[in-house]
């Protein structure tokens, strides 16, 4: 009897030992599921990240020790592929590496262009573009094939497919869960709806179905596993310090996201457990506004343990907690909802959804306090700037209308507004209203006088911002206008980025040298190679390790700039510290002529003009403060109907402006339609295009129109 027990214990003591986690995870409680268990393993993986590696030779030596074929340590396996030999090889010399025909490179996974913003900027939580757990070896020619395609559904082989790339039944499993780890690693950043093709409606983030089917169907490989303990063993090298926990237990990704249910490596929760937790009872909403909802249940039971609780609104599933309460926010007034929970256990075991309760949130009738404190300033003959304290709302002020001479002459999300088109030396009284949702409005504010110039003389005088270029790849610059009477040296001057709207700006750029009156100063980024941008550069600032892969000329389109003088910030393009907004992804952004003076509150629609991706054919010159009436002119040019729905563009133009030619791009530059027809009062017939946004450029008798268009 006592050996039979002792030999019961052993074998116990064996089997719970090949099922347990890895020791790494031993201050994670891995009990918890959805979003706080994804937010402890990102804390972790986060925290342990302490040895950042350079991409070389960081990455080629960490390749070299953990994508070695298992069968021939003289060989790498490399990334999506398949056959004995050529582009698609499945492996190749361990040291054949390098950007040649017939070599191995370094696959970005989750591709760097992909990420908002790209990889090679540094985030808000490391140094992505050198993350190991992304990089995979990969043929230098199936690397060019994927390019920056998405991930999308397929089967057999890697390659292209109808929405993007498939990886390979082989390697599919491993896409899903590096995808997973770079979502936990770098939050925003790398939301995998960025990535892949696929629907994210029944998880409670970005994640989408795509992976987590792949991550169930594909399980671990053999040099998956070997990844994993070199990079937390930090006495390597070219190690990390971190684990891809999906590598270690791709169940992890089951108990976060739902979906199929994926191996359970550590056998924790996998068991006989088959019984469900009972349904929460008592689901009571309280505290409701216009906005929001309390929710709260009484706890279910179960014969293990219940873990936590998914609340579903109108069918859909919204969050999840450990806890027995939570708040639901972000709804719509006056409106009901059909709110449900149920409980899990450990091992994913779901009690039936509770009864349905039917919550109104409660109607907004209440109107938003009366903006305060109405300021002109920026005053010119054509233009003036008025800013304003903000409202407050019970629910939330959504916009602001502005008044004019008692007629109402646009809105604004923000507390400023530029109105220009004016008349030379005349009188304006101006007022501001606030609106909320379900269009509640404030009274007008006390009106207050603006006065325009009578246009004699210039009274600009301060440089400021005149083009923002956010290419492809490193095709980055920066314009500075001066459109005062006298030449203005830079010493004073510096430029910053507040990278991915963080709270902090980046170390500035100095600035020397001097702008005459009526000229521009260009920066690039060093590693620009649109050559227009070259040929117009002022300062080419390096790109390199010392420059932070120059910073702050490395921005992206939710990346704001600062102009500083003095340190004292005077204009900006974007919002500081307005999280990863995409005020200017992928287009040019250039100062209207009518603005002759900086603004350290980014007014996009009042002060701008977008156009398409990598057109920098105005870089080097900047009409502002001598709009001529030729600019005035165009300004008024009006395209109708927009958005654009049955193929056929007018245009409102009672100004006799010929115009000769017609370009319309996508939003990412690529041209899609050309005509030399130009476009006459009975329109102009254009090619069928997809749904979506695009940019129509003009060419006329007295200059080059450019104006945003939706087609429906």
């Amino acid at each position: 009897m006592i050996k039979k027990l002792l030999y019961t214990l052993v074998y116990f003591a064996i089997i719970t030992n090949a099922f347990s986690q890895e020791s790494y995870y031993n201050n994670v409680d891995l009990n918890l599921t959805g979003t706080a268990l994804k937010d402890a393993l990102a804390v972790k993986i986060i925290n342990t990240h302490t040895n950042p590696l350079d991409y070389s030779p960081g990455i080629w030596n960490a390749s070299k020790a953990t994508d070695v074929n298992p069968t021939n340590n003289t060989e790498v396996l490399l990334f999506y592929g398949y056959s004995a030999s050529g582009s698609t090889a499945r492996t190749r010399g361990i040291d054949d590496n390098g950007g040649n025909v017939g070599q191995w490179n370094r696959e970005h996974v989750f591709a760097n262009s992909l990420a908002v913003p790209d990889l090679d900027q540094a985030g808000v939580n490391g140094p992505p573009y050198a993350d190991a757990h992304n990089l995979r070896p990969s043929d230098t020619q199936m690397n060019s094939s994927r390019g920056n395609k998405k991930f999308a559904t397929g089967s057999g082989d890697s390659g292209s497919v109808t929405d993007g790339w498939y990886p390979g039944d082989e390697w599919k499993g491993d896409v899903a869960r590096i995808i997973m780890y770079m979502y936990l690693r770098y939050g925003d950043q790398c939301k995998p709806t960025f990535v892949g093709v696929g629907d994210a409606s029944q998880t409670p983030d970005d994640m989408i179905d795509l992976f987590l089917q792949w991550n169930a169907e594909d399980p671990v490989s053999d040099v998956e596993k070997q990844r994993n303990p070199f990079h937390e063993n930090t006495t390597n090298t070219y190690a990390q310090g971190n684990r891809n926990p999906f590598i270690d237990n791709p169940r992890l990704a089951t108990r976060i996201w739902g979906g199929p249910q994926a191996e359970d490596i550590w056998g924790i929760y996998t068991s006989s457990d088959s019984e469900a937790p009972s349904t929460p009872t008592n689901v009571v909403a309280s505290n409701i506004t216009t906005s929001s909802i309390d929710v709260s249940w009484t706890a279910s039971t179960d014969n293990t343990a219940v873990t936590s609780y998914d609340v579903f609104v109108d069918g859909n599933l919204s969050k999840n907690t450990t806890s027995t309460s939570i708040t639901l926010d972000n709804l719509a007034s006056n409106t009901t909802y059909e709110i449900t929970v149920l409980a899990k256990d450990a091992v994913g075991n779901e009690s039936p959804q509770s009864n349905a309760i039917n919550p109104k949130t409660l109607e907004d009738t209440q109107a938003p306090t009366t903006p305060t404190n109405v300021v002109i300033s920026n005053e010119t003959d054509t233009t003036f700037k008025i800013s304003w304290t903000a409202s407050t709302d019970n629910t939330a002020v959504t916009a602001y209308e502005i008044y004019i001479d008692n007629t109402l002459n646009g809105t604004s999300t923000t507390a400023t507004y530029t109105a220009n088109q004016l008349s030379a030396s005349t009188t304006y009284s101006v007022q501001v209203l606030a609106k909320d949702a379900v269009d509640n409005k404030s009274p007008l504010s006390t009106a207050v006088d603006a006065t325009t110039t009578d246009g004699s003389t210039g009274n600009a005088n301060e440089l400021f911002f005149s083009e923002y270029v956010e290419g492809s790849s490193n095709n980055k610059a920066l314009e500075i206008a001066n459109v005062t009477s006298n030449p203005i040296n830079l010493s004073s001057y510096s430029i910053k980025r507040n990278g991915n709207g963080g709270a902090t700006w980046s170390a500035p750029l100095n600035l020397s040298g001097t702008i005459a009156p009526g000229d521009v100063y260009v920066i690039i980024n060093g590693s620009a190679s649109i050559q227009e941008l070259i040929d117009e550069a002022d300062l080419v600032h390096p790109n390199n390790s010392t420059t932070n892969n120059g910073e702050p000329i490395n921005f992206n389109g939710n990346d704001p700039i600062g102009l500083f003088k003095n340190d004292v910030l005077i204009d900006i393009i974007g919002v500081f510290n307005g999280g990863s907004a995409n005020f200017a992804k992928d287009v040019t952004l250039r100062r209207k002529s009518t603005v002759t003076g900086p603004n350290t509150a980014f007014d996009l629609n009042n002060e701008w003009i977008e156009l398409p991706r990598d057109d920098v054919e105005n870089i080097g010159r900047h009409d502002a403060a001598t709009a001529s009436v030729n600019d005035e002119i165009l300004n008024r040019v009006e395209i109708y109907p927009n958005p654009i729905v049955n193929n056929t563009i007018y245009v409102k133009n009672t100004n006799g402006i010929i115009i000769n030619k017609v370009i319309i791009y996508e939003i990412n530059g690529k041209e899609v339609f050309k005509s030399s027809k130009g476009i006459t009062n009975e329109g102009l017939k254009i090619d069928k295009l997809h749904t979506g946004t695009y940019f129509l450029k003009m060419k006329s008798n007295l200059g080059n129109i450019t104006k945003k268009i939706l087609v429906k």
